[in-house]
């Protein structure tokens, strides 16, 4: 598709035009949770099951800090917006949380319902497909680079999220340091993280924090992920060799791993969030609270 890649008055980048909305829903349904498409933020049920340890920890961090904002969790309600295959809602299920989620994808929204999760298909331009409930906690765990508006959509959030509710956001990290060094370093020609019409956004760790305080959410914690392309300049062009990313991710895991099964958790936390701090890391977290 032909775009152009423009900065907004929030700072962050935005394909211009976008895709239409009909496009986007073709691309979700019969591309994006294929089960021969194992490429897009581990999307894929398979890819998510064969690596369950991985993303339980994850699952776990977002339980932890919900439950730091928030003693009582039982029967607390919960949105994933954008919830896949339901892992994670499955995970926060089983630790006592009301959970419910939309997605796009009518395959993942059957796997969900097969486990008896609460969910419905919604191209996320509806939101309150529930009725008038308001949540404690919504998540949206790389969802928001997907969005045609994700400002008409951060609107809707405030409407349904109740006042001092947590909302959870991860989005890809991108044009951070690592990414634009290890492109020059590798002679790499092209931005291979624009990635149309599946990332339509494109923040930092700022550029969330200034999208989510100029709507009106109080950022209360920022945290990072592994810095994936730091692997780059260690010299493993994944990029131009896809068979070195599937070695870059085991080591990432060992990585991560490691510093778990030897009980470093607090450091390993207060790494992520350092990296926050300047900008790096594959991913940018925030949780913020709805004023």
């Amino acid at each position: 598709m032909k775009y152009n890649l423009k900065k907004n008055k929030f700072f962050f980048f935005q394909i211009k035009p976008p895709p239409s909305q009909e496009d986007l829903d073709k691309f979700y349904n019969k591309t994006f949770y294929t089960k021969s498409n194992k490429n897009f933020n581990n999307s894929a049920l398979k890819e998510q099951l064969k690596e369950k340890n991985y993303f339980n920890y994850k699952w776990k961090k977002i339980f932890d800090t919900f439950k730091s904002f928030n003693k009582n969790l039982k029967r607390k309600k919960v949105l994933d917006i954008g919830c896949g295959y339901g892992q994670c809602i499955l995970y926060l299920r089983n630790k006592g949380l009301d959970c419910y989620g939309l997605d796009p994808s009518n395959d993942a929204i059957e796997y969900c319902k097969s486990k008896k999760l609460k969910t419905e298909i919604s191209n996320l331009d509806k939101l309150d497909v529930f009725g008038n409930i308001k949540y404690d906690f919504i998540i949206m765990n790389n969802v928001l680079e997907h969005l045609r508006d994700p400002v008409k959509i951060i609107k809707k959030i405030k409407k349904i999220l109740k006042k001092n509710g947590i909302i959870f956001i991860e989005v890809p990290n991108d044009f951070n340091a690592f990414q634009i060094t290890g492109r020059k370093a590798n002679k790499i020609k092209k931005q291979w993280w624009v990635a149309p019409p599946a990332h339509l956004n494109y923040f930092s760790h700022d550029t969330l924090d200034n999208f989510l305080t100029r709507n009106n959410f109080t950022v209360k914690k920022r945290e990072s992920s592994f810095p994936f392309e730091i692997f780059l300049l260690f010299g493993d062009n994944y990029v131009s060799d896809r068979s070195l990313g599937k070695e870059c991710h085991k080591k990432r895991v060992n990585f991560e791993q490691n510093f778990l099964k030897n009980k470093n958790e607090k450091i390993f936390d207060k790494f992520y969030e350092k990296l926050a701090e300047i900008n790096l890391g594959r991913t940018a977290i925030i949780y913020a609270k709805n004023k």
